[in-house]
Formats: C-alpha cells, sequence, structure tokens
C-alpha cells in the first residue's frame, strides 16, 4: 500500500510540475477568469458544501478537536459568503509575476532586468481549515505557481467538496488540470512522501498546530517556509493612554483567543501599573480571562479583589490559545524589549505608548515579523494587510516574513540583453 501511495503522491507532483511551466507564462486575464469563475462557484454550491462539511464534524476525528480546532473547521453560510468574497479580492490585486525589480546596463552594455517568477510548485499541508484549500489555490494560482493541497482526514470531504469547484473552476477557463491538486488520501505515508520530493517541489508551508509544523520542518528535504505557534506580547509603556491600551489589550487577548496574533503575554510598565492593571483586570476578568502573573501583578490585583493564579516560568512563554494570558510588570522599555526577544515567537509583538521616541525604539528593536505601535498584534493577517488573503504567516528570516501573500509566493530572474560581448 506504501508503494502504490507514493507512486500516486510523485505522479501528482509530476503533473504539477509541468502545470506549473505552463502557468508561468499564463496571462493575468486568464487567471483572473479563473478565480472569478471559483467565487461564483463557491456562492452556487453552499448546499453540497454545507453538507460535505457536516460529515467531517460527525467523523470521530472531528469530535476529539478541541473547540478551537472545531471552530476552525465549522463552516456556514456567512462564512462561505466570505470564503468568495476573498477570492474576488485576490482577483482585484495585481498581478506579480513579471514585476519589473531592477534595471540596469552596464559599462559593456549588458542590459539586465531582474523581473519576479513564480516559485514553480508549492505544497501546502494543513489541518482542520478548509478555507485554507481555497486560499492557497487562489493565491498560488494568481502568483503562477502549482499547487499541491494535503489537509487533514477531520476535514477531508470538505477539502474534497472544494477542491471539486477548483477542478471545474480552472477546467471552465482552459487552464492546466493540474494546477491545483488535492491529495486524495489521508494517510501519513502520503506526507512522507510528498516531503521527499524535492526535484519537483520547491516550497512546503505547513499550516496548522506546532506538532505538525515540527513533524514537516524536521522530515522535509524541500525548504519549508513556516512558524511554529505565536506568544504575542503586548507592552504598556509608562506614556501610554491607558483606555487606549485597555481597549488593545482586551482586543488582542478576547477578540479570537484561538488564533496565532492573538495576545498571550502582557508587560505594564511599573509607573502605570498601579493604576492600569486593576483596569484592565476587570475588563479582562469580565471576558472569562485567566490571569496567570508574577509576583508584583498579583499583589496589584488582589488590593483591587481580582483573582489571580500564580504564573510558571513556562506560561510566560506559552500559546494558550485561550482565555488565557500572562501578565508582568517591567521596569522600563529596553527591559521589555529584552524580554520579548528573548520569550516571544518573533510573530506579532505590540508597544502602547504616547512618547515617540520610546515606540521608535521598540519598532526597531524587536526582533519579530510584525511589530506594532498603538494597534491590536490581532491585525496580522493577509486580508487585513490588503493581501486579499494569506497563504501563511512566516517567522523565518529567508524569504518571507510575516503574512505571505502574492508577492511572497515568487521568486525572481535576471533576464539579460546583448550584443555580441563576450567576457576576456
Amino acid at each position: 500500500m506504501s508503494a502504490a501511495i507514493a507512486e500516486l503522491v510523485t505522479s501528482l507532483a509530476q503533473r504539477a510540475r509541468a502545470a506549473s511551466y505552463a502557468l508561468a507564462t499564463t496571462p493575468s486575464a486568464r487567471k483572473d477568469v479563473a478565480l472569478a469563475r471559483l467565487a461564483d462557484l463557491i456562492d452556487a454550491a453552499h448546499g453540497e458544501l454545507l453538507l460535505a462539511n457536516q460529515r467531517d464534524l460527525a467523523s470521530p476525528e472531528a469530535q476529539a478537536l478541541n473547540a478551537a480546532a472545531r471552530d476552525r473547521l465549522t463552516l456556514d453560510a456567512k462564512r462561505l459568503q466570505h470564503l468568495a468574497a476573498s477570492v474576488r479580492e485576490v482577483v482585484a490585486l495585481p498581478d506579480p509575476v513579471g514585476e519589473l525589480l531592477e534595471d540596469i546596463t552596464r559599462p559593456n552594455g549588458l542590459h539586465i532586468r531582474k523581473v519576479r517568477v513564480p516559485i514553480g510548485v508549492i505544497g501546502i499541508i494543513y489541518e482542520a481549515r478548509p478555507n485554507v484549500t481555497v486560499d492557497c489555490a487562489v493565491l498560488c494560482l494568481k502568483s503562477g505557481n502549482a499547487a499541491i493541497l494535503r489537509g487533514g482526514k477531520e476535514c477531508f470531504h470538505t477539502n474534497t467538496a472544494l477542491a471539486a469547484l477548483i477542478a471545474k473552476a480552472l477546467a471552465d477557463s482552459g487552464l492546466p488540470a493540474d494546477a491545483v491538486q488535492l491529495v486524495p488520501t489521508t494517510d501519513r505515508a502520503a506526507l512522507t512522501t510528498l516531503l521527499k520530493l524535492d526535484t519537483l517541489i520547491h516550497c512546503i508551508i505547513p499550516r496548522g498546530g506546532e506538532s505538525l509544523i515540527r513533524f514537516v520542518a524536521q522530515n522535509s528535504t524541500i525548504p519549508v517556509i513556516k512558524h511554529y505557534k505565536g506568544v504575542c506580547f503586548v507592552y504598556v509603556d509608562a506614556q501610554a493612554d491607558a483606555a487606549m491600551a485597555e481597549a488593545i489589550v482586551v482586543n488582542a487577548k478576547t477578540s479570537k483567543p484561538s488564533v496565532c496574533n492573538a495576545a498571550e503575554q502582557l508587560l505594564v510598565h511599573r509607573d502605570i501599573a498601579p493604576t492600569f492593571l486593576p483596569a484592565v483586570g476587570r475588563a479582562l476578568r469580565a471576558r472569562k480571562v485567566e490571569l496567570r502573573c508574577d509576583a508584583a501583578s498579583a499583589a496589584i490585583f488582589a488590593a483591587a479583589d481580582i483573582p489571580t493564579v500564580p504564573a510558571t516560568e513556562a506560561d510566560y512563554q506559552t500559546e494558550f490559545l485561550d482565555y488565557v494570558i500572562a501578565v508582568r510588570v517591567v521596569d522600563s522599555c529596553p527591559t521589555a524589549i529584552a524580554i520579548i526577544n528573548r520569550d516571544s515567537s518573533n510573530h506579532s509583538d505590540a508597544i502602547v505608548t504616547r512618547d515617540e521616541p520610546t515606540a521608535r525604539q521598540f519598532l526597531a528593536a524587536v526582533d519579530s515579523a510584525t511589530v506594532y505601535w498603538n494597534a491590536s498584534t490581532r491585525f496580522t493577517d493577509g486580508f487585513e494587510f490588503g493581501y486579499g488573503a494569506e497563504i501563511g504567516i512566516s517567522t523565518d528570516r529567508l524569504h518571507a516574513r510575516g503574512p505571505m501573500g502574492l508577492r511572497e509566493l515568487c521568486s525572481h530572474k535576471f533576464l539579460i540583453e546583448g550584443t555580441g560581448q563576450i567576457r576576456g
């Protein structure tokens, strides 16, 4: 059986590579026709998509999911409308392929242009996130890349139904049928084979929990773009506007605690802590947030009759993905920066302050993919950044960092024109 699966996955990758050559020179208008067709098909297929999703939700695998993962798996009419709208957003975005990055003429007359080109074939590995099927297919297609999608068994029926719509949109638009392919099995052997096909697949992007991402990174011979987790910080400076800071902390923690850009850690300057912590503590407790505190913050909360839990050292580096936040009191902005650079996951971190020099220091010194001044960490998202959608968020330092949109799915090449030059 493993040999048959290996042969199946290798064939998928070979066909994807052939399709990628065709996509690389496909005009933008033709790609946009396919995407617009897909949006229309999603709008017309709510019934069958919801039925497929209900099959997944009734499966033993889905029943075993925690509440946050089950929520990501669940589709409804509103989410399907948003999915179609996100496809149309990508249609409206400029095509990055062929964009001129540099244009120089050397003293010997050689004309050198550096232009954006597709990466080639991209493999996306993901769990209970059916929206990823569409988001990644659409972004890969628009950027001229072939995509191989490998979803989890808990959303197999939903992914299969969405992949059928993608295949129809490709066929109706005259694009290669193998431009987007869903691996038609959830057998683990398919994943291990996929991760070794470095002569056919050029990039792997895992979407899911830390264990999945670490498995992919440790077992792939193909370059992996990833983030392991989102341990995101909000630092409230001594010069913060208290009302603004409270609103930002509450939003960053509670608007959707199960996502990677939610705040998990709160640092508060010692000078503002006695007045700020009781106010923000009441606001967070009103939303059922558990406060895991260091000694200094616990004492302030206790004086205000706000219940807390003593924090462990592990809590200060934990992605809770729940209504829990760790709280510490710090002496200065440089101390906050040092703590964030040591304990965060380099994903999304924010400062709230009215003092511009302090903010500029924080923005420059915090070593994370996205760094905010007076705004919630929850904006780290391709849609919010104007990318239409995202294929993932990278905390890596090579090639791409932060939300990955169309440009991040491109590489570049040099086009050199001469008049007979030879090198002496």
